[in-house]
């Protein structure tokens, strides 16, 4: 009985097609220069930090994203550090979708509580700038009180707002490049 090895059969070997990528954008079609804006709902609250990026309408949602679900503690979710984080990716995201400029809207718990913002609004507000956002205006959703929390009741009666907004402005104009 003689052994002898068989040669493994012959197969035609296919041309394997190579799928071609496209790329596609998800954002509008834009010339160079010209910035698209979104509109960035940052609520600040004492417990979380929600930020809420829309079209300028504010009807349609682009990215949002907690504090809360950059961490693991509950302790931490107000956190300067988590705001930070979520800004980064809300940015992350908008530059996929297109969006280079944000107007920032800010807002507190308000109502019968406190109407200052939490420690995440001025740390995610910097994220944005620093993580190559442009910032266009920044306003206040509601009544948002100065930083001291000095917000006398005639100028809330006259519907001025308790918002410091020479403050804001001296922040991110002295530091950040600010869209006029």
């Amino acid at each position: 009985m003689a052994l002898f090895r068989m040669a493994p059969p012959k197969m035609s070997r296919r041309k394997v097609r190579e799928p071609k990528e496209e790329t596609t954008t998800l954002g509008p079609a834009v010339r160079d220069g010209e910035h698209v804006f979104g509109v960035a709902h940052i609520f600040a609250s004492f417990n979380d930090t929600f930020i809420h990026v829309t079209d300028l309408s504010g009807r349609e949602t682009m990215v949002r994203i907690t504090g809360g679900m950059k961490v693991k503690a509950d302790r931490d979710e107000s956190s300067p550090y988590a705001a930070m984080l979520a800004a980064q990716d809300v940015t992350q995201r908008c530059k996929e979708l297109g969006i280079t400029a944000l107007h920032i809207k800010l807002r507190a718990t308000g109502g019968n509580k406190t109407k200052t913002p939490g420690p995440g609004a001025q740390s995610a507000l910097r994220a944005l700038a620093r993580s190559g956002m442009k910032i266009g205006r920044i306003v206040p959703e509601e009544r948002v009180a100065d930083v001291d929390g000095g917000c006398e009741s005639a100028i809330v009666a006259a519907g001025a707002g308790c918002f410091n907004a020479q403050r804001f402005s001296y922040l991110f104009v002295e530091h950040f490049k600010v869209v006029p």
